[in-house]
């Protein structure tokens, strides 16, 4: 029963993982930027989110998301903030580049590539204030833990598969992202880059703020 558990789990989450979201749009965003460190300090920050609400949710503490509507609200209206905030400022910074690159007749040095403790850091506030990370292993976790099993360590084990798919995922991503470095290192596909993924953030914050 276990091991259909964890292979049903996995499906779930596996359609789930490679669902466009923002976690792909920061992922890609990072890597294509060059910034590899950076980019797989995003990819376990999220996951090391996802361990946290995997964690909090066996415990039945993420239960309170579900109870409490002022739990909900404030902890939406924190990511949605962050999510606007964080949009916003990729969108002023590539307006910055084109603007100093328009004004320079020198090429313009690429921005200095970012810490992986930096990207742990991002992947992990942004998974852990997006609410629907713990309404949805409130809601669907529970299901695939078998009656006679552990309910903590089950459901553990369940996030950490979860997690897992996520790391080879990004893997993907990443390589993707590198097999396109090339064109990617051009300023204006850095800035077509950031343009597209801080609308894309942007949009990923509005959606949170005014969803239910």
């Amino acid at each position: 029963m276990v091991i259909t558990a964890l292979w049903s789990f996995a499906l779930v989450v596996g359609l789930l993982t490679i669902t466009p979201g923002l976690d792909t749009a920061l992922i890609l965003r990072t890597a294509a930027r060059g910034e590899q460190r950076r980019a797989w300090g995003v990819v376990l920050g999220i996951q090391t989110g996802t361990l946290c609400w995997g964690a909090l949710s066996s415990a039945g503490v993420t239960a309170l998301l579900a109870a409490s509507r002022l739990a909900y609200e404030t902890l939406r209206w924190a990511g949605a903030a962050y999510l606007l905030w964080m949009g916003a400022r990729m969108l002023w910074e590539a307006r910055g580049r084109a603007t100093a690159e328009a004004a320079s007749t020198e090429p313009a040095e690429p921005a200095a590539p970012g810490g992986f403790a930096a990207g742990w850091r991002q992947g992990l506030v942004t998974n852990l204030l997006n609410p629907k990370m713990g309404v949805f292993y409130v809601a669907v976790l529970p299901q695939f833990i078998p009656a006679s099993a552990p309910h903590f360590l089950m459901g553990l084990a369940l996030t950490s598969v979860h997690a897992v798919l996520g790391v080879l995922w990004a893997a993907v991503l990443v390589g993707f992202a590198r097999a396109l470095r090339d064109w990617l290192r051009k300023p204006a596909a850095r800035r077509l880059m950031d343009r597209v993924t801080g609308a894309a953030i942007l949009g990923f914050g509005v959606k949170l703020a005014v969803g239910e």
